[in-house]
Formats: C-alpha cells, sequence, structure tokens
C-alpha cells in the first residue's frame, strides 16, 4: 500500500513531512495525542489522516518552517553553484588558449577539457546499475547539501528534512535521476563557454596546434586523431588527415582543420552527452515522480492507521434491540506485534488488591482503568502504540459482565497478538457465569487463565 499524498499541489511536501516525522520517530515516539485526535476529526480515510497528522507534528517542530527556507534558498545556492561553473570553465579554456607561446597541445587540452567530464559521467552510469553512492560526489548532491546548510545550518532540521527527501527519491528510484539533471545542466553550461570561449580565441587571435610525444610512434596519432574524429565528422567538423597528422607545422587551412577537430571532439564527447541525459533524466523524473510516496506497507504506518481505527466513534445504544450475531475480533498478527506483555486491571474494586504480586517477578507493564471514557482511551492510545503480544484483562469476578466490558474486550483483542481474561478471586459460581457470558457475546475463545505462570 502506498500512501496517497498526490492529490494536492503540496503532495511532494507533504511526503517529505511524513517521511522526516518517521525519521524522527525512528528515536522514540512524539507526543502526538492532541495530533491525532486533530487528525482524526478532520479526516475520513487513513492516509489523508496520517498526512494531517505529520502536519500538525511537523508544524509543532519547524519543519515546513525549515522546508520554506530551503526552497527560498535552493535556486540562489543554484545561481551560485552555476556562477563558480562558468569562472572554472572560463579559467579551463584560458589554461588551453592563454599562455603567451600561442602553442596549443591538442591532445592535452583535450585530456583537460574532458577527462573529469567523463570519468563523472560513467560513475553516474554505474551509479543507475549499482547504487553505490558514486553520485553523491556529483553537482546535484552538492547543491542539496549546500542548500541544507545555507537554510538550515549546523543545529537546523534542514538536514533531516534532506535526508527525507533522498529516501524517497532513492524508493522510488529517482534519486541519480533528479541529481544527475542537475549535474548534467551544470556541465552542459560548463561545455558551452568553454566552447564559446574557445572559438572566440581561436577566431580573433592565431594559434600553432600540434602534438607532442617521447615515447609513442606518430601513427598512434594518425589512428587516435582519426577514431576521436568519426563521431564529429557526421556533424560536419572536419578530420585532419594522415599529412596534416604528421606534419610538424601544418599550413594555415592544417591549422583550421586542427581548431575545428578540438572543438567537435569538445561539442561530441561533452557538450551533447551531457545535454542528451540532462533531457533523459528530466523526462524519468515527470514519468516517475507520482511514486514520491511514503511507503504504507511499513509497520510505522501500519501501527498509525491501527490507532486512527481504534479512536473510531463507537455507536452502540444501550437498547436491546434483539439477538444479533456476534464476530470474534480479529487480533494482530505475529509480525505485527512487539515483544510487551501488559496486565489491565479493568474497573477492579479499590479492596482487591492491586497489582497481584506475580505481575513484579513476570516483568508484565501494569496498567489501570477505572471505567471512565478518558481513561478508556488513554489507555487504548498506549495499547495502539505497544501492540503487545499477549495483554490479561483483569476484571472483577463478583461483578455482572455488561455491554460496556464486552466492548473493552473486543478493543483490547484487535491491539494485541492475544488477549486472556483473568478473574481474580473467582470462585466456580463465578467462572460458570463468566464462560456463559464470553459464549453469548460471541467471546468463547477468549481464555480465562489464573496463575503466575501465564503472565509470559
Amino acid at each position: 500500500m502506498k500512501l496517497n499524498c498526490v492529490a494536492r499541489p503540496s503532495a511532494f511536501q507533504d511526503a517529505v513531512i511524513i517521511e522526516a516525522v518517521q525519521l524522527i520517530e525512528q528515536a522514540g515516539p512524539l507526543d502526538d495525542a492532541q495530533a491525532m485526535r486533530e487528525a482524526a476529526s478532520a479526516h475520513a480515510d487513513g492516509p489523508a489522516r496520517i498526512a494531517a497528522r505529520a502536519r500538525i507534528l511537523g508544524q509543532r517542530i519547524g519543519l515546513q518552517d525549515e522546508l520554506a527556507r530551503a526552497r527560498h534558498w535552493a535556486p540562489w545556492v543554484l545561481l551560485a553553484l552555476v556562477a563558480l561553473i562558468v569562472l572554472a570553465g572560463l579559467t579551463l579554456a584560458g589554461s588551453v588558449v592563454g599562455n603567451s607561446e600561442r602553442r596549443i597541445n591538442v591532445v592535452v587540452a583535450l585530456a583537460s577539457l574532458l577527462g573529469l567530464h567523463l570519468l563523472t559521467l560513467l560513475l553516474w552510469l554505474f551509479g543507475l546499475v549499482v547504487p553505490l553512492g558514486a553520485f553523491n560526489a556529483s553537482f546535484g548532491w552538492i547543491w542539496l547539501a549546500l542548500t541544507a546548510r545555507v537554510a538550515g545550518g549546523r543545529q537546523g532540521q534542514t538536514p533531516l528534512l534532506l535526508r527525507a527527501a533522498t529516501r524517497l527519491m532513492a524508493r522510488a528510484r529517482l534519486l541519480p535521476w533528479a541529481l544527475g539533471f542537475v549535474s548534467h545542466a551544470i556541465w552542459s553550461l560548463s561545455f558551452t563557454v568553454v566552447i564559446a570561449a574557445l572559438l572566440f580565441a581561436l577566431a580573433f587571435r592565431s594559434y600553432t596546434l600540434n602534438w607532442e610525444t617521447t615515447i609513442l610512434e606518430p601513427a598512434f596519432f594518425v589512428h587516435a586523431v582519426q577514431w576521436l574524429g568519426a563521431a564529429p565528422s557526421w556533424l560536419g567538423f572536419p578530420v585532419p588527415d594522415a599529412n596534416a597528422v604528421l606534419s610538424p607545422l601544418a599550413a594555415a587551412s592544417g591549422q583550421r582543420a586542427w581548431a575545428l577537430w578540438l572543438t567537435g571532439c569538445i561539442v561530441v564527447y561533452g557538450l551533447l552527452p551531457r545535454g542528451v541525459f540532462a533531457l533523459l533524466c528530466a523526462a524519468v523524473w515527470r514519468l516517475r515522480r507520482k511514486s514520491l510516496r511514503p511507503d504504507g506497507s511499513q509497520a510505522y504506518f501500519s501501527r498509525l492507521l491501527a490507532r486512527f481505527d481504534a479512536m473510531a466513534p463507537r455507536h452502540i445504544v444501550d437498547a436491546d434491540s434483539g439477538p444479533a450475531p456476534r464476530r470474534m475480533p480479529t487480533s494482530l498478527s505475529d509480525g505485527e506485534v512487539g515483544d510487551a506483555v501488559v496486565l489491565i486491571g479493568f474497573e477492579l474494586p479499590d479492596e482487591l488488591p492491586w497489582p497481584p504480586s506475580e505481575a513484579r517477578a513476570s516483568g508484565a507493564q501494569v496498567l489501570r482503568i477505572d471505567g471512565s471514557a478518558g481513561a478508556r482511551r488513554a489507555l487504548l492510545d498506549e495499547l495502539a502504540r505497544l501492540r503487545p503480544r499477549r495483554a490479561f484483562v483483569a476484571c472483577n469476578a463478583a461483578s455482572s459482565p455488561d455491554r460496556g466490558t464486552e466492548r473493552f474486550l473486543r478493543e483490547v483483542m484487535a491491539l494485541c497478538g492475544e488477549c486472556r481474561l483473568r478473574l481474580p478471586g473467582a470462585d466456580e459460581a463465578a467462572h460458570r457465569r463468566w464462560h456463559g457470558w464470553l459464549a453469548d457475546a460471541g467471546l468463547d475463545r477468549l481464555l480465562i487463565t489464573e496463575g503466575a505462570e501465564t503472565l509470559s
């Protein structure tokens, strides 16, 4: 089950808040009694109630305010990062064409302009198949990390919101695509600046382009130029022939071929791949963005839904309209319960000793209810939080069981793995009376137990 939070424009924000509240509650449950009541009264279905509860708790913690600050600072941080990349691109282009001798080693220039780009692109492609965190050093991740630092500082909740957002994107298999879009877009802008600066310098200044080697054969450069120039030639960029490659001082036309070959390689192996992958990332984001929802199949959300169900109003009247079929309540499965064992005293008289002496030795958690609506609600909320594997309900054996007792037992049975009834001080007649009442109420499978050995 997926929590449906995509019907409103703020669906992604709701999903991030829900995920952030879940991360906070991994360290311990929040005081959410008021939030539960407000969410239950405002919404009818469970997923909407969970989203409303998260919004209420997030507002109290300050998550919405920090998320708004992050959204405000994100474009400014991106603009600053782009400015740095443009400056770096200009610096890189200047390092190629800015030397005083006006000589350009085309092999060194190509390696310096494309080396880091090709390495990071291969890591990103590898990260699509095997997510090893290779994209944590991408421009996209740097942008998110800087935004979290600027918007929230060291003590704010923005890093938590960043973790929640990345968990959502990772679950929807969108994290490398989202971060990749930012990274590819910035690389595309950088290559655009480099190509523009390079063309401007080559158009209005005279340079000598050549290659140099100490140990490699000249034939190596002939084959390398032909091989690297194959793809740019499809777009009309010239490829120097063998004579131009082997000639130590090429003619002016040969220098022009070298310059356009170098530019074509940067376009084809630098700008075009980044631009294409940026468009692909944007398309994948549009196709999968509806999957950015919390995973409602997790036990965390199942517990919240059970607590909301336990808070549903009971429309029971005392007037007896005739016998009606009774069903045994469905208890929690083994995978839904915790390790807790609870012992509940239900409307016990003051003269009856409570808690029993064996409770201390068993380690069971002892609770008590006096029958008031507030105490009843608080106890059921506590059971919904604990989800015990076994619950013992101790009732006054001398009293006559009524509909209030039946309703309470049914509510307890729905919130635990196994429920058992204890009748402290009961004689044989009381046992017969309670057994008969349990059979009439449809609760005949509810065990009546006594003794310290049962509190386990």
